[in-house]
């Protein structure tokens, strides 16, 4: 029965599967150094010469830090994936005020993890999903698998998705009460496409309607964004614990959620 249980798991994939592939193989290089200096295969030194200027770096010594940084980052990005992000999304859910009937929208959906946690919130409601399905961001991200989890998740009925574009959302203004992106903006690289795809989110709110964006990075841009468009937005969630993971990360990750309501006017 237990193992009948697992296989019907929601499976949700792994976040950023080429950033953890990269972290392990610094992390197995690292390593190596090390080994092979301890073990007398090579001095753990490596040296050169540049115009006359002799340079000596003590690799044996140095790799260990780097190696062990990016491997406990790859095993937290790992159990984020597997168990972090399914506690984390009922934290996010719980900033928007459920009747049950709502027309929900999860921009970027993934494989369905806001977008069934939505889902399960609904009676009457349902939840569209949009996505352009990259790998890179997400490991397995097709649709057919956010239809199978949202079936596992007994959901199904209330679920759709689509491939749709950010900043170009095919529905018409005020089409939903709650929007939701989950770790999907930031991925638009440009600070232009970012307001754009924001400003698409705003305009297919409902007045009054609720947004709950959560994302890595960028949280004070889209923050003004929205305001640029007719909404109210305030960033929670724990500032140490961002600044925190900004200075391991050396500012690559600056996590935040922003909690959005557009005006009724």
């Amino acid at each position: 029965m237990a193992g009948a249980r697992a296989s019907n798991a929601p499976d949700y994939g792994l976040d950023a599967p080429g950033v953890i592939r990269n972290l392990c193989l610094v992390g197995v290089l690292g390593a190596a150094i090390w080994a092979t200096a301890t073990f007398g295969l090579w001095s753990g030194q490596l040296n050169f010469s540049i115009g006359g200027i002799h340079f000596n770096f003590p690799l044996a010594n140095i790799a260990p830090w780097p190696a062990l940084g990016c491997t406990l980052m790859a095993l937290w990005m790992i159990w984020d994936s597997k168990v972090g992000k399914a506690r984390t999304r009922e934290r996010l859910l719980d900033q928007i005020t459920w009747t049950g009937s709502e027309r929900v929208l999860d921009v970027g959906c993934g494989r369905g993890l806001m977008l069934i946690g939505a889902a399960r919130r609904l009676t009457t409601g349902t939840a569209v999903g949009i996505d352009l399905w990259h790998a890179e961001d997400l490991s397995g991200n097709r649709p057919d698998a956010t239809l199978e989890n949202a079936q596992r998740e007994g959901v199904a009925d209330r679920v759709t998705v689509q491939t749709a574009d950010m900043q170009t959302l095919p529905f018409p203004d005020g089409a939903f009460d709650v929007v939701v992106s989950c770790s999907a903006i930031h991925n638009l690289s440009k600070p232009d496409a970012r307001a754009t795809a924001i400003r698409e989110i705003a305009r297919v709110l409902k007045p009054g309607g609720q947004a709950v964006i959560d994302d890595i990075r960028h949280l004070r841009e889209d923050a003004a964004a929205f305001t640029a468009h007719g909404c109210t937005a305030r960033q929670t969630g724990s500032r140490v614990a961002a600044m925190c993971l900004a200075i391991v990360t050396m500012g690559s990750l600056r996590p935040g959620t922003l909690v959005v309501r557009k005006d009724a006017s």
